[in-house]
């Protein structure tokens, strides 16, 4: 490798480096993981400084500035298929029409080979499809920006039960988006609580002056892990399900749930346990399996599926009138 290769590599490194250490790293630290003398570091840092590199220093450390600077990445072939497949994925999670998702859409567009641009396209169109949402998209935008620089927001929540408006300011900890949507995790001021609010639910949200720190001790991962999809709790309920054999190898080819046990049956089929903050969740994909599956606990979810069926049954008694 040529010494104009070799310093266009550590250039890279050091960039890497620093966003990916929000707290900055000193110069001894950054030659020490790149095994490079500390006055070459000491100018490459001035390089990159000079180049529009939005550099911090405090206390001896070397950061960058997030807010005001992207780097530029590069791709292998194979990194953009996954980025190809997180875009088709994104564009069947969103129901706006968003112009941030269509305009990075597009842009990963412009940078790939031309055999994979028809996969992109129909996810641009997918999401142009969408008509108005500009309330949604203003509220995302408010709290990414919220998310991504540590400041509150004030949000409008629409209660799903009563109907009532009410107002509320989070700090968020996470945005997860989800088959049914989009979810801010975040610790609400008026219950002083860690709570989870559905997006679609927030009809405004305007970001506040005053600064917050997610806690270290917050772990994301084991937070999801109690929910089915994103409803998390301290209190964890044992659900039981049992599966026919005309589907049971179906429900073996997936990983569910992080807790899942799953138990073959001499008949063919198989029984799924899973331990699960809120089972309420799980009923649209319980339902979603038909006849083919059966709650065997607990025993008020195994009611409730019982009584959705029977009025279900109840419709297809009655003569079709249009």
């Amino acid at each position: 490798m040529t010494r104009l290769a070799n310093r266009t590599a550590r250039l890279r490194e050091i960039e890497e480096l620093l966003l990916m250490t929000p707290d900055g790293l000193s110069a001894v630290e950054i030659s020490q993981r790149l095994d490079v003398n500390r006055r070459t570091i000491y100018r490459d840092l001035e390089f990159l400084e000079e180049e529009g590199v939005p550099l911090w220093q405090e206390d001896g450390r070397y950061g960058i500035n997030r807010t005001s600077y992207l780097a530029n990445v590069r791709l292998t072939f194979h990194e953009a298929m996954s980025l190809v497949m997180a875009g088709l994925l994104l564009s069947r999670t969103v129901d706006a029409q968003n112009p941030h998702v269509i305009s990075v859409l597009r842009k990963l567009a412009g940078i790939l080979p031309a055999s994979l641009l028809t996969h992109l396209e129909r996810a641009i169109d997918r999401v142009r499809a969408y008509s108005g949402g500009q309330r949604e998209v203003a509220v995302l935008e408010a709290l990414a920006e919220s998310w991504g620089t540590g400041r509150k927001v004030k949000v409008g929540y629409r209660s799903p039960r009563s109907g009532a408006l009410r107002p509320r300011i989070i700090a968020p900890y996470a945005i997860e988006p989800t088959p049914s949507g989009f979810y801010v995790i975040c610790h609400d001021d008026w219950s002083d609580e860690l709570r989870t609010f559905k997006l679609d639910r927030l009809e405004s949200a305007a970001v506040l002056k005053e600064r917050y720190t997610i806690p270290e001790s917050f772990d994301l991962e084991a937070h999801l892990a109690t929910g089915w999809r994103i409803m998390a709790g301290d209190e964890q309920n044992e659900v039981v399900l049992r599966f026919s054999s005309v589907i049971a190898s179906r429900v073996n080819e997936r990983q569910w749930h992080p807790s899942q046990v799953i138990e073959p049956l001499a008949e063919g089929g198989c029984v799924l346990r899973v331990w699960v903050a809120q089972p309420l969740e799980m009923q649209p994909w319980i339902r979603s399996w038909g006849a083919e599956v059966e709650v065997l606990s607990p025993a008020w979810l195994r009611q409730q599926i019982a009584d959705e069926l029977r009025q279900a049954v109840a419709h297809y008694q009655e003569p079709v009138t249009v």
